[in-house]
């Protein structure tokens, strides 16, 4: 079992609020770096800025943290900004974490076999 959590969320978005998300996910990308259990924090978007992603990968104990501290003051004006489409969980996690992830609709995949390095 991996104590690594992985999320790939895909958001949608007007093009003419990207200026905005942009730097919104420039200040939220800043407190996720502080973040020692954090270990992957990517955005991606489409050529006409309709779609995003983000690409997350926690140490397992670190997910609740993101969420309810580093995250949630930003929550409000990010969801303004972006609707969240899919959520994608990969790895174990347990109940506090679907706790936060289930209300994105979360699809859960469990390992059963690969590695990761």
């Amino acid at each position: 079992m991996s104590s690594q959590i992985s999320n790939l969320f895909t958001l949608s978005l007007d093009p003419q609020d990207f200026p905005a998300f942009e730097a919104l996910v420039a200040q939220i990308v800043a407190a996720s770096a502080q973040e020692p259990g954090t270990l992957i924090y990517e955005y991606t978007v489409n050529a006409d800025r309709t779609v995003a992603h983000i690409l997350e990968r926690y140490q397992a104990d670190a997910v609740v943290s993101h969420v309810d501290t580093t995250f949630a003051p930003f929550a409000e004006r990010f969801l303004g900004l972006v609707k969240i489409t899919g959520l994608v969980v990969y790895g174990s996690p347990d109940a506090e974490v679907r706790k936060r992830l289930d209300p994105f609709g979360a699809i859960y995949m469990e390992p059963f076999g690969g590695f990761s390095r």
